[in-house]
């Protein structure tokens, strides 16, 4: 099974998974992965959790472009900043797929809970949300150095036409080490443990969301131009004992090891995923 995959039961461990939490784990898992169609933005989404969804996918002659601005904004200022760029090339605001934010340190699970309620107010006041559901990918992480005072918008991705692209181009969202991403405490695995072996864990299990997430929007490595990692902690055995043996042509890019935070207080490793052709600085 896909979760015995990720990891052992443990008999000494806090972490010990019964027969029913693993059917329903299995079940949360199928309903994630469901890949949906967004026809208003030209592209499909992996339905995920109201504040973001787990991944998008471009539709069949239109590519995602991903944009960094020069110097990030606070994150109500950067939606307007999107809003101007859009207006100004004539792209829709529909074609909005992907979100990079920056906080100032992790929330705590009801600080992170009420912040996502007024990020996705925007989002439905921009009418983006597909049948009740959210389409647009994210990742939020703390920086560890140099913080912005308040969370702002790094990063977006977006929709545009291109009849000559041959391949497909995604953005998987970020994850961390939370079972199904359900935003709840007990979830976090092996919480407060950051030792080597609890850090394998956590490593392990995200980089099988990463993998599923990646085949769930019709993707493979050899697509992946960008393997963003986000952690304090550190990162060499995990390179070479959970993540690289798993990234088989991406490792031609190599890993962008960002020393930072996830969005949530006690979530220690996050990643996300980039398969795109146009990089812009905006």
């Amino acid at each position: 099974t896909i979760y015995r995959h990720l990891y052992a039961v443990k008999k000494k461990e806090s972490f010990v998974v019964e027969t029913e939490q693993l059917a329903a784990y299995l079940q949360s898992e199928r309903r994630l992965l469901m890949l949906l169609a967004h026809p208003r933005g030209n592209y499909h989404f992996l339905r995920g959790i109201d504040p973001y969804s787990c991944g998008v996918v471009a539709d069949s002659g239109y590519e995602i472009v991903h944009a960094t601005l020069c110097e990030s904004l606070p994150w109500r200022q950067g939606f307007a900043r999107v809003e101007t760029y859009f207006a100004q090339h004539q792209i829709d605001n529909n074609a909005l797929c992907g979100m990079e934010l920056r906080s100032p340190k992790p929330f705590s699970m009801q600080g992170f809970i009420d912040f996502n309620k007024e990020y996705c107010s925007v989002l439905k006041d921009w009418g983006l949300y597909v049948d009740e559901l959210n389409p647009v990918a994210r990742t939020n992480i703390a920086p560890a150095q140099n913080p912005p005072s308040e969370p702002h918008l790094h990063a977006f991705s977006y929709v545009v036409a291109n009849p000559a692209i041959k391949r497909k181009t995604l953005i998987v969202a970020g994850a961390g080490e939370l079972l199904d991403g359900i935003l709840e405490s007990e979830r976090i695995i092996r919480c407060g443990d950051t030792s080597p072996e609890s850090m394998r864990e956590k490593a392990a299990y995200v980089m099988q969301v990463m993998e599923e997430r990646l085949f769930g929007l019709g993707g493979s490595w050899d697509l992946v131009d960008a393997v963003d990692i986000y952690t304090i902690y550190p990162l060499v055995e995990l390179l070479n004992q959970v993540i690289l043996p798993r990234l088989g042509p991406a490792n031609s890019h190599g890993t962008r090891w960002y020393y930072s935070r996830p969005p949530v207080a006690d979530i220690d490793f996050e990643m996300d995923l980039h398969g795109v052709v146009t990089n812009l600085i905006v």
